[in-house]
Order: structure tokens, then C-alpha cells, then sequence
């Protein structure tokens, strides 16, 4: 019988941060899995089973001699069952990636496609309930000569009880057309744009107040997003043992603007929120923006 385990609360977060996969306290498990044999086309084999599966697609090729090629980290998921983001939220363990065997790579840079938060228990977590593709940027090191793009990834995806997973693929990037193009931009053009305060329409994050708080000091934030648009709002923190809540709505200024607010609780350690920088991630709809923004 395949081992589960129920999401992790905030205050385990930073513990499970603090170490490689998901070997927090004893509380996850991993689950083995084997390489698939090397692709030869635009995609690797699946890796995984009727919850989850991962494979490796590439983009179209490159002009001749660019240092960069496109792929994408394919997740595709069972029916009823989610996946988390960068971030997780208030529980649960963000996906980690191993890209150490490839060859003539020399980086690779993971985007985020637009999640979406979910109610679960008595917190919220951010991630994805729809098949996703992470695109990829591949960083060669001599763009003159074939790359092979080795990926080891652990997750976790969840129904009513979360299951940790593990995939491997391997991928040699094809110099020919790939059939996965439309998907690879179809999920990069969700990607969250990088603006600045007050910057972005029809979406934009216009203020961010800090005031004091009962428990914690409290940081308000203001969304101008259309007014019949859900609107979905995250905040991280500058390292990734930050483990703020998922800022919550409190009221509606006027038509179309949105006040959320969160408190300033799970810092690590030592950690001050003065001079902090802060990413916050608005989502409405097909529309994604991300501001960084200094807690002065």
C-alpha cells in the first residue's frame, strides 16, 4: 500500500524548507522511481502512474547559436487530484528539482505558470488542479554542440489525503520542430508578468500598507483587477523559509478595487520584516502580474 501523508502545517514549513526532498521529521515518504530510457524526439517517456505523471517536452529549437533552448516540465494529473506551487501556502511542500545530470548545460531556470489557491482544512494552499507545463529556460554552455536535459523532480499531490511522488526524465533537446510548442506557450503566457507597484492593467497591485496588528504587525494590500474577476493574491517571503499566510480578502473599496491583508507570522528565526522584500502574486483570471516591493 502506497504510504500518504496529510499536508504540513505552516508551522512545520520552515523545518521541511530547511532540508532536501521531502525528509522533514519523518512525516513524508518518498517514493522511488526509475530513469526512463533516454528520449530520442521532443518528449521523454511519462514517469508515474494514474495520480500523477511527469515528463520532459522541448520547445521549438533555437536560432543557430543561441545559448538558450525552451522546454517545459510537463505534470499531468488524475482526476480529483492537485498539485502544489512554488509556494504552497499554508501547508503542504513546494515541488524540488534536480537537474545535476544533464550535459553542456550550464543552468536551468524554472517558471511558474499562474496557480490558483485551494481551501484545505482551515488554511488555503496554492498550487494547480489542471495538467501543467513549467516552462524551462536551458542555459547552455557551448551552444555549438547537442545538450541532454536530465531532470529528478519530488512532489506531492493530493485528493483528500496527499501523496509524495518522484519522477525522473531525460531529454536530448532536438535541433527539429516540436509538437509540444502550442502547450510550452500557451503555459508561458500564464507565467505572472514582473511589474511595479501601481504598474498593470487591467491588473494592478496599487499599495502595500504595514500596520500594527494584535498578534503580528499586518500588511494591507490594494488590487485594482476587473470587477466581475475572481482575484487571487500571494505573498513570499525573500528566502524560501518565509512562511507567511495566503493574504485573505477583508472587503471591496470600490468597484474594482480589492483590499486583502495578511499578518506578518511565520518568519524565520531572527528574521525582521523591516526592509524586507516581499513578492506578492496577483491573479485574475487569464491575467498574472508579480511585484516585489520593500516592507518600509
Amino acid at each position: 500500500m502506497l504510504a500518504t501523508f496529510r499536508s504540513v502545517p505552516r508551522t512545520l514549513l520552515r523545518a521541511v524548507r530547511r532540508v532536501q526532498g521531502f525528509a522533514a521529521a519523518g512525516v513524508l515518504l518518498l517514493v522511488a522511481g526509475t530513469l526512463p530510457a533516454l528520449a530520442a524526439d521532443d518528449a521523454s517517456p511519462w514517469d508515474g502512474g494514474a495520480r500523477a505523471a511527469v515528463r520532459l517536452v522541448a520547445g521549438m529549437p533555437s536560432a543557430a547559436g543561441e545559448p538558450v533552448l525552451r522546454a517545459g516540465i510537463e505534470i499531468k494529473l488524475g482526476a480529483g487530484w492537485k498539485t502544489y506551487w512554488r509556494y504552497p501556502g499554508d501547508s503542504g511542500v513546494p515541488p524540488r528539482f534536480d537537474f545535476g545530470g544533464s550535459e553542456n548545460v550550464e543552468r536551468v531556470d524554472v517558471l511558474w505558470p499562474a496557480p490558483r489557491s485551494f481551501s484545505e482544512g482551515d488554511g488555503r494552499t496554492i498550487g494547480y488542479a489542471d495538467d501543467v507545463v513549467l516552462p524551462l529556460r536551458v542555459v547552455l554552455r557551448d551552444p555549438a554542440k547537442p545538450a541532454v536535459l536530465s531532470l529528478g523532480i519530488e512532489y506531492a499531490v493530493c485528493e483528500k489525503l496527499c501523496v509524495p511522488a518522484e519522477a525522473k526524465a531525460e531529454l536530448r533537446l532536438p535541433a527539429t520542430a516540436s509538437s509540444h510548442e502550442a502547450a510550452l506557450q500557451s503555459n508561458e503566457a500564464r507565467v505572472p508578468m514582473p511589474v511595479k507597484l501601481g504598474e498593470g492593467h487591467p491588473l494592478a497591485i496599487t499599495a502595500v500598507i504595514r500596520e500594527p496588528g494584535p498578534m503580528h504587525p499586518r500588511v494591507v494590500v490594494d488590487v485594482a483587477a476587473p470587477e466581475a474577476a475572481s482575484v487571487d493574491l500571494f505573498a513570499e517571503g525573500p528566502t524560501p523559509d518565509w512562511a507567511l499566510p495566503v493574504p485573505q480578502p477583508v472587503s471591496v473599496l470600490t468597484p474594482g478595487l480589492r483590499r486583502f491583508a495578511f499578518d506578518l507570522d511565520g518568519l524565520p528565526p531572527g528574521a525582521r520584516p523591516e526592509g524586507a522584500v516581499i513578492k506578492l502574486t496577483a491573479v485574475a483570471g487569464d491575467n498574472a502580474i508579480e511585484v516585489d516591493t520593500r516592507l518600509d
